[in-house]
This record gives C-alpha cells, sequence and structure tokens, in this order.
C-alpha cells in the first residue's frame, strides 16, 4: 500500500510522531524524576516537636495544658497593648515617644 519512501515524505509522520513521542514520554519521565526528588525530601524532613503536635491531637493537649499552666500566674490586669512602629515611622522616635507614655500613673 504505502512505500517507506511515501512514508518519509509526509509531514505527519516526519514531525508529528516524534513530537507526539517526546511529549507524551517527557511526560512519564519528568513523572518519575519528581516522584524521586519528593521521597528525597520525606526522608529529610523531621518535624518540629510544637508542630507534631498541632498534627497529632493528643500529644497537643499536652502542650496546651503546659502553656495554661505557664500563663496562670501571670497578671494580665495590668497588661497594656503596644503598637510598633509604622515602616514608614523612625523607630527610635516612636520608642521615645512609648517609653514617655509608659510613666507610672498616680
Amino acid at each position: 500500500m504505502f512505500s517507506l519512501k511515501t512514508l518519509q515524505t509526509n509531514k505527519t509522520v516526519r514531525y508529528g510522531v516524534p513530537m507526539l513521542l517526546l511529549v507524551v514520554g517527557g511526560s512519564f519521565g519528568l513523572r518519575e524524576f519528581t516522584q524521586i526528588r519528593y521521597d528525597a525530601q520525606k526522608l529529610k524532613r523531621k518535624l518540629d516537636p510544637s508542630l507534631e503536635a498541632k498534627l497529632n491531637p493528643q500529644k497537643q493537649s499536652v502542650i496546651l495544658e503546659q502553656e495554661y499552666e505557664k500563663l496562670k500566674d501571670d497578671n494580665l490586669d495590668e497588661w497594656r497593648n503596644i503598637r510598633g512602629p509604622r515602616p514608614w515611622e523612625d523607630s527610635r522616635e516612636f520608642q521615645e515617644q512609648q517609653s514617655i507614655k509608659r510613666t507610672p500613673q498616680s
């Protein structure tokens, strides 16, 4: 039916088939390479105990109880909210203004 000469001159066979093979083959190749990357990251990754506690609800209650014990003895009646300087404000001037405002009240 078709001769080899006819297939060699056909642009679809000459350019389209190799391009299609490259795209499909590249997809499978990239999948393998990215899988290796993620497997290596899993081996290197070690969770911080606080992050691990967030993932594990049983450990989270222990940390919350510890934080409650720390805050239980603090005096929150004398607590003040002090904002930090804005990016356009000079931080030294702002600190001086805050220290003036913090003078003890009679």
